[in-house]
């Protein structure tokens, strides 16, 4: 009880320096942007290095691309909206969040994460070809009480920013809007394929100013088109022109390929995003998840050093483009590696079975029979936790793209299964596809990383010892 007064009171006096930081802000653009920052340093104090702060105030104290971003933002987002997810998303999960997940990852012996992605369906209205959330068939459901479930006990863990995928999410509105509605001091990202997203939805997450969209797409409308069926580029067009039209916060989400990598980063591209209202891009390298998945769409070196290479243009302080991107596979060294396994994010399918990653379909531990807090201490998991990071070099991440020895062993020696109700595939079978873009891969990843390093420490402390034993088992 005692704990939960002193968190309903340290909200509220974090609400309140927003309203007063906001209304100072629409006078004073920089000096207002300046004090948000000092205000994040006073919140989050060493969770972010000394630099980072100095690069935001030179980045914000300035008429640079990211203050008329922000500026550009206050001046269409809803207040509403604005300060919610402020509070769900920056206070609730990146500040009280945060330092709840590493207390109760210390206290349990786990790691508790700071993201929870799962899957209200299986189900979805469109049939993109090599869809690999097709693998898990069209007739699973989470109910609701399965979601709220989720959210309570990840609440209690400390975790308060969800992620819904699927199937389609939104085939699930109305239990969505209810969901969110519940916990309104939880920050919910929807990936989406956006041609659900109508006015009385807009209006509704409007209303609740705790959900932001992100959209997929491929490229223009006939790589999209090409993909997703006729028409539907169109329909996601008409999709952000709705959210912005209603003041709300959304981005998109990238598959980049072989085919389709140069189209997605390009100044066209991105422009049409950005006048779109596209706040954010999450950039995914291809992953040839499933026994039917092709090896064709996976990226040449040449082709992912251009991607490590122009995304970190686009966001660059100078230059670039006024949205905010983020490749996933390439600034892993952000993040300390992979962030799987419950490190700082997990997924739980549609079926209930807890996975490490969206992309690596093996478990021994489903929420119908255990506690998230169990179903986050299975072997696989622990395993993990135990394993992390999977390579001193942070630009080979994954114990299945970059170094698929490492996620044989794990599956093997913890006994996980195939989540693939249809068609389930073996972790032999699924790195055997990924053994030829490991080793080409490496060299130029090896060159990039001691470059980037210019001397300084990898930062790889907890890097395991038995990295060579284990590239061995490939």
């Amino acid at each position: 009880m005692q704990n939960k007064v002193a968190h309903t009171a340290e909200r509220k006096a974090f609400e309140l320096v927003i309203d007063g930081v906001y209304k100072y802000t629409k006078k004073e653009r920089t000096k207002g942007f300046l004090q948000i920052v000092n205000m994040t340093q006073k919140v989050l104090g060493d969770v972010w290095k000394p630099d980072a702060y100095r690069q935001l105030r030179e980045g914000l104290g300035k008429d640079s691309k990211w203050s008329r971003m922000l500026s550009h933002m206050m001046d269409w987002v809803d207040p509403h909206v604005f300060k919610t997810l402020l509070l769900d998303a920056g206070y609730e999960g990146g500040f009280r969040g945060f330092r709840d997940t590493e207390e109760n990852s210390k206290k349990y012996g786990c790691h508790i994460p700071y993201v929870v992605l799962f899957d209200p369906t299986s189900a979805c209205n469109l049939h993109c070809t090599g869809c690999w959330a097709a693998e898990y068939g069209k007739t699973l459901n989470l109910s609701f009480d399965d979601m709220d479930s989720i959210v309570t006990q990840g609440k209690a863990l400390g975790t308060h920013v969800y992620m819904m995928t699927g199937g389609e999410p939104l085939v699930r509105k109305d239990d969505i809007l209810k969901l969110c509605e519940k916990h309104n001091d939880c920050a919910f990202m929807i990936f989406t394929n956006g041609t659900l997203i109508d006015d009385d939805f807009c209006k509704e997450m409007k209303r609740l100013g705790n959900i932001m969209p992100t959209v997929s797409i491929e490229g223009f409308e006939e790589a999209t088109d090409s993909r997703r069926g006729n028409g539907t580029f169109n329909r996601v067009m008409t999709a952000l022109d709705k959210m912005h039209s209603y003041g709300l916060v959304y981005g998109t989400s990238i598959c980049y390929t072989s085919h389709n990598y140069k189209d997605v980063t390009s100044d066209d591209f991105l422009d049409m995003l950005i006048s779109k209202g596209v706040v954010y891009s999450w950039y995914f390298h291809y992953m040839p998840v499933g026994n039917d998945a092709s090896t064709d769409l996976l990226l040449t070196p040449e082709q992912r050093e251009y991607m490590y290479h122009r995304v970190r243009e686009i966001r660059d302080w100078t230059g670039g483009k006024p949205i905010f991107t983020m490749d996933f596979q390439n600034d892993a060294e952000f993040v300390g590696g992979c962030i799987a396994g419950g490190k700082n994010y997990c997924h739980i399918n549609a079926n209930g079975d807890m996975e490490p990653c969206v992309f690596i379909h093996y478990s021994s531990a489903n929420i119908h029979n255990k506690s998230l807090l169990d179903c986050l201490r299975q072997p696989l998991f622990l395993a993990y936790q135990k394993a992390q990071p999977f390579n001193k070099n942070m630009l080979r991440p994954c114990p299945m793209l970059e170094n698929p020895g490492r996620l044989q062993q794990l599956v093997k020696e913890t006994g996980a299964n195939s989540t693939d109700l249809l068609s389930p595939e073996s972790s032999e079978h699924l790195c055997s596809k990924c053994l030829s873009y490991a080793s080409g891969w490496r060299p130029t990843a090896d060159r990039l990383w001691k470059e980037s390093r210019e001397g300084k420490d990898s930062g790889s402390k907890a890097f395991n010892e038995n990295e060579e034993k284990a590239e061995a088992t490939k």
